[in-house]
């Protein structure tokens, strides 16, 4: 399967986050591309920007807000290849500043999207076995759940 991951990090929580859960889609023998929205747009995707899963991650900019680069990639993808059925969501938040805003970012794609999957919040920086242990659960509830017999491998089928 085609994977895109696009996040943005300001302190390097999200990023490590991503790389985890990139880790994870490629131990399970996907292909992965990988954008960082801070420095890249969807032109990195190449000339196909079309992938059969896409996730995005971000950290919340002030109030919960969605930075402005992650709103700018968004645009990219809506204009390329509209709103993906198979969309998930990550990030990275901070409590401290209270529960409204805590992941905001994360929610509101979710929202905009309308994504049918959970959503990955970690509380500033992935560490530990708990983290570890839930990276690895959303991302494999996430592969096993788009995974259809149209993107396994042929030889697995099973009439």
């Amino acid at each position: 399967m085609r994977i895109l991951i696009a996040f943005t990090s300001l302190s390097g929580n999200t990023r490590d986050l991503a790389r985890r859960v990139r880790a994870r889609c490629e131990e399970r023998g996907h292909a992965v591309t990988w954008i960082e929205t801070d420095i890249e747009g969807l032109a990195a995707a190449g000339p196909d920007p079309r992938h059969d899963l896409y996730l995005l991650g971000s950290w919340s900019d002030n109030a919960g807000r969605t930075p402005p680069e992650m709103k700018r990639f968004i645009a990219e993808l809506v204009a390329a290849v509209g709103k993906p059925a198979n969309l998930a969501v990550f990030g990275t938040g901070e409590t401290q500043w209270g529960e409204a805003y805590y992941c905001g970012a994360v929610r509101r794609m979710a929202a905009f999207f309308g994504t049918r999957h959970p959503r990955l919040e970690i509380e500033q920086m992935p560490h530990g076995e708990h983290d570890s242990t839930k990276v690895r659960r959303w991302t494999d509830h996430i592969l096993d759940t788009i995974e259809t017999t149209d993107h396994a491998d042929p030889a697995r089928h099973v009439a």
